[in-house]
């Protein structure tokens, strides 16, 4: 939505939205023990004293997901302090076992970065606020029995990046398209799957608005953890409507946090919006500063892939793609790995587009063969996918044969050269064969003829159809058509 399209939608109001995004860094073990961080275990499997709290233990950093955060604030443009300090966020929960939390406060690892979003009118800058690493909590789990809650400690210690971003998102579809980006960017980084549905990026959604021309910002609420990208932009137009509405009929908003009712498409107050005292931040005592070495900051800087909007823009303008293609290509790594392999293979890039973007994708989905971030099981390899659009740019078979050739190399595994010469489907090229088919088959039809030549144009539709089904499909479909025209016209 562009800030017209806003304009015309919330009229003289216009919103502000700053989003707080939770990214759970894809390493093997957990911030400060070496507990698993896998999902889906039995609860409480993966725990020790460190992640349970217990008295007496100490944290020991993960190198790896210092890595990966490291990376994703170079690959958002932002500034690395000399140095960031560990802070205890204090807070009491049931699923805390320690009562506080290991996060970052004033001193946080990268500051001013950006993430650049789509809108209809162009490109637009978001800035970054912030990014910090934190330990995630564990999880409570209230409707497993009538008269009490349970208590599941796999989740805490787990690693996170907190990414916080400006207050200069204009619309809920800037914040979807927003979310959108910044997931694709970690996982090119391969850093975070971007599941939003298993909480491993999950997004609190600060909104506020005021009257246009205003400066002064309103009053903001905090809508905590939706956990997808249209719930997100359920929500969050749902609470500009509501405040809007409050503003409009003479009452105040309250600053406070808001859960999202999917269901219902309401959010609903949860309780009054804490402040940053309220979590009385201190040093953490058990950890020291973290001094980030600049070689290694830099050969973490020379290895970054080359980014999603920056491939997007590469394969327009290196093969010629449409942006629609190049954005779907570029949504995942994996997917555009695969379509350059191919490309490599067999230089038809707006084919093998199709191909990936129809077919593949579609079994893709259908078998659910991909997993996190990556397809784990391709229905074809890239290389014989482009020698099966090889034999239909040269000709040995028709754009319909290549349906039944790639079913076959699906179901069997071989090669396309191969599924055309056991089932005999080259294409039929022989004008003369082709001309005698196209005869049976105007006579058969003398009828349908008269009317083709009274101006029943649409006719040639069912000629070819009958051609083409006389030749088994194998008739070279520009062929029959040439043939038919000049039959047709005599």
């Amino acid at each position: 939505m562009s800030a017209d399209d806003a304009a015309t939608t919330y009229g003289e109001w216009e919103p502000v939205i700053g989003l707080e995004v939770h990214a759970q860094i894809l390493t093997a073990s957990k911030l400060f023990c070496g507990c698993s961080a896998q999902f889906g275990a039995a609860a409480n499997e993966h725990t020790c004293p460190v992640c349970m709290g217990m008295p007496g233990v100490l944290p020991v950093l993960n190198r790896r997901a210092l890595e990966y955060a490291l990376k994703t604030a170079l690959a958002t443009g932002c500034e690395i302090p000399p140095s960031a300090r560990w802070a205890r966020k204090n807070y009491f929960y049931p699923d805390l076992p320690k009562g506080y939390q290991i996060s970052m406060y004033e001193e946080p690892l990268a500051v001013h970065g950006s993430v650049d979003i789509d809108t209809p009118a162009g490109t637009k800058r978001v800035p970054l606020t912030r990014i910090h690493m934190e330990e995630d909590a564990g999880k409570s789990i209230h409707d497993a029995h009538d008269e009490s809650s349970l208590v599941d400690l796999n989740r805490a210690g787990v690693p996170l990046m907190e990414i916080v971003s400006e207050p200069e998102i204009a619309s809920a579809a800037e914040a979807s398209a927003y979310l959108r980006a910044l997931r694709a960017i970690l996982q090119f980084l391969g850093v975070c799957d971007g599941n939003m549905e298993e909480g491993s990026m999950r997004c609190d959604a600060n909104v506020s608005v005021r009257r246009r021309g205003d400066t002064e910002l309103g009053t903001r609420t905090e809508i905590k953890n939706v956990n997808s990208f249209r719930n997100v932009e359920r929500a969050i137009d749902y609470e500009i409507r509501r405040q809007i509405d409050v503003l409009e009929s003479g009452g105040s908003v309250v600053q406070e946090t808001r859960l999202f009712d999917a269901d219902r498409g309401v959010t609903a107050s949860m309780r009054s919006k804490e402040h940053a005292h309220d979590y009385r931040y201190f040093p953490e005592p058990d950890l020291l500063p973290l001094v980030v070495d600049r070689a290694w900051l830099d050969e973490l800087r020379r290895d970054l892939p080359e980014m999603p909007r920056a491939r997007c823009a590469r394969f327009v303008a290196e093969y010629g793609l449409p942006a629609y293609d190049a954005e779907v290509l570029t949504a995942r790594r994996d997917l555009a790995d695969y379509f350059e392999a191919a490309v490599a293979a067999h230089r038809n890039p707006k084919a093998i587009s199709n191909w990936i973007m129809g077919d593949i994708l579609r079994l893709v989905r259908e078998r659910k063969l991909d997993e996190e971030l990556r397809i784990v099981d391709w229905p074809v390899r890239a290389a014989s996918l482009a020698r099966m659009v090889a034999l239909i740019d040269d000709g040995t078979i028709s754009g319909k044969i290549a349906k039944t050739v790639f079913e076959e190399m699906v179901a069997s595994g071989e090669e396309p050269a191969d599924v055309v010469a056991r089932k005999g489907l080259t294409q039929v090229t022989d004008t003369g064969a082709i001309a005698a088919a196209v005869d049976d088959v105007l006579t058969r039809n003398a009828d349908k003829v008269a009317e083709f030549r009274a101006g029943k144009d649409k006719l040639l539709g069912f000629f070819v159809g009958q051609v083409m089904k006389a030749t088994g499909g194998k008739a070279n479909p520009q062929a029959v058509n040439d043939i038919l025209r000049d039959k047709l016209a005599g």
